[in-house]
């Protein structure tokens, strides 16, 4: 019989690992709350329709499409399955998809519901979402996004407040060192005009965003690649060695795109941000400015952020977002402009593993194991187990008379730090022999005496 088996890209998870996502998961949706976002959930798919078109031509290539129900290739005539041109096909056979992030969703959310909605709208989610992507570290088919956005409001307030969100987050962790990368999209708006470009801008943006990934030169080969002349990827150069301060690289950028009205809009919009953190300061972040970061989804108008790990740890973004002003237009509702962020939870994962960060206190195990040393002996024990539960204490006993052996061997295997024997002579005294499993001493308790030790 074969060995049964998952998809790649996707994961199991332990009690272990469910329980330090679930303490991570926590930690933002607290944080979410205290900056006044709201939950809500939408559908794992939604119709194809709301989905295609909205990430540019790599991200649709991404999309799980979901067949539909029933016979579903009688609707493909003989002419369209003979051309095997499976977009042709896919538009017949699927109607469906698994949502590829949170924020298009959002969007039809905000315009299906809008008459109930008070604006601005500060909604949070934390759900998963589905990529055919190809699987590596820190990269999988089917993750969880937790993301926070306002609609409804063209403030820079709010993206100061995100910065401070991303850090607030971040310094509860005890992740120190991450930075936060921010560009403005009508800076590279700028960037294309001046380099005659404009009419490549999707392409050149998605070129672009891939520079730390693949280097400078295989950047400008795709751009070749796209139809972009050599003579605007020359233009291009200053940018590849922008350095020093945020104010400092915004100064050089004033000088580069000094004729470019769009390309000053966004530099002033992100002087805007650069002062106000540098106002109110941040504990656990560092604010960046990356003129070539570009973000690929086409929906970013704006400001845009990506969070780095702390140096030394191989990661890639483990967060970002940015400005949209134009996406619940797609959908019917125009002049709604929204910005929110993204935080990658299996890559804070993964390098909260790495650096060590999770506390001891984070674990699934329970912390007090009774032995079971027959029926009248466990109907004892429960007793005191009970009382314990109602006082907050994780507490278990083991379900059979095995050897004694067997029962603290699992109690050492689980990790679980103390074990209580409640035989017949403490059932006579009224009394529990409480173990530590670390220190090996034991001590003679009452029942008072066990639920302050455990607490």
């Amino acid at each position: 019989m074969k060995k049964p088996s998952i998809p790649k890209g996707t994961r199991d998870f332990s009690p272990v690992e469910v329980t330090r996502r679930t303490y991570i998961m926590d930690t933002i949706k607290a944080n979410f709350a205290k900056f006044g976002f709201q939950p809500i959930e939408t559908p794992s798919f939604e119709n194809s329709e709301t989905l295609m078109g909205k990430y540019g031509e790599e991200g649709d290539r991404l999309i799980f499409k979901i067949l539909n129900s029933g016979d579903f290739l009688r609707k493909v005539d003989d002419a369209t399955y003979a051309e095997k041109d499976s977009n042709k096909i896919t538009s017949k056979i699927s109607e469906k998809a698994l949502r590829y992030d949170l924020t298009v969703p959002f969007a039809r959310y905000v315009v299906q519901h809008q008459n109930d909605i008070t604006f601005p709208f500060k909604r949070y989610q934390i759900q998963p979402v589905w990529r055919a992507d190809r699987p590596q570290k820190g990269r999988f088919r089917e993750f969880f996004q937790c993301d926070a956005d306002v609609v409804g409001s063209t403030s820079l307030w709010q993206e100061v407040e995100l910065v401070q969100l991303y850090d607030t987050v971040f310094k509860d962790l005890q992740l120190k060192g991450v930075t936060i990368k921010m560009n403005n999209r009508k800076i590279l708006s700028g960037i294309a005009e001046m380099m005659g470009a404009e009419d490549k801008l999707i392409d050149f943006t998605v070129a672009l965003d891939k520079l730390d990934k693949i280097g400078e030169d295989k950047v400008k080969a795709e751009m070749r690649d796209k139809g972009i002349a050599e003579e605007a990827i020359s233009k291009l150069q200053p940018l590849f060695s922008v350095t020093g301060t945020a104010s400092e690289k915004l100064d050089t950028l004033k000088t580069l795109l000094a004729t470019s009205e769009i390309g000053l809009q966004g530099i002033s919009e992100l002087e805007f941000i650069v002062d106000a953190i540098s106002t109110l300061k941040l504990s656990a972040a560092n604010l960046e400015i990356d003129v070539t970061l570009a973000r690929g989804l086409n929906y970013y108008t704006g400001a845009i952020f990506e969070v780095a790990a702390p140096g030394g740890v191989a990661m890639g973004s483990i967060g970002g977002g940015g400005r949209y002003d134009d996406l619940t237009g797609i959908f019917g509702m125009k002049d709604m402009s929204g910005v929110g962020i993204s935080f990658g939870l299996d890559r804070i994962y993964l390098v909260l593993e790495e650096l060590n960060l999770f506390p001891e206190t984070v674990t699934a195990n329970s912390k007090v194991l009774f032995i079971n040393f027959g029926e009248k002996e466990a109907l004892y024990a429960m007793q005191a187990i009970q009382k314990l539960r109602e006082a907050g204490v994780h507490a278990e006993l083991y379900p059979d008379n095995a050897k004694m052996g067997k029962q603290m061997g699992y109690a050492d295997k689980r990790s679980i730090p103390f074990v209580v024997l409640a035989g017949e002579s403490e059932m006579a005294a009224a009394s529990y022999t409480l173990k530590n499993m670390k220190t090996g001493t034991q001590d003679s308790v009452s029942i008072a005496q066990l639920s302050e030790a455990l607490a």
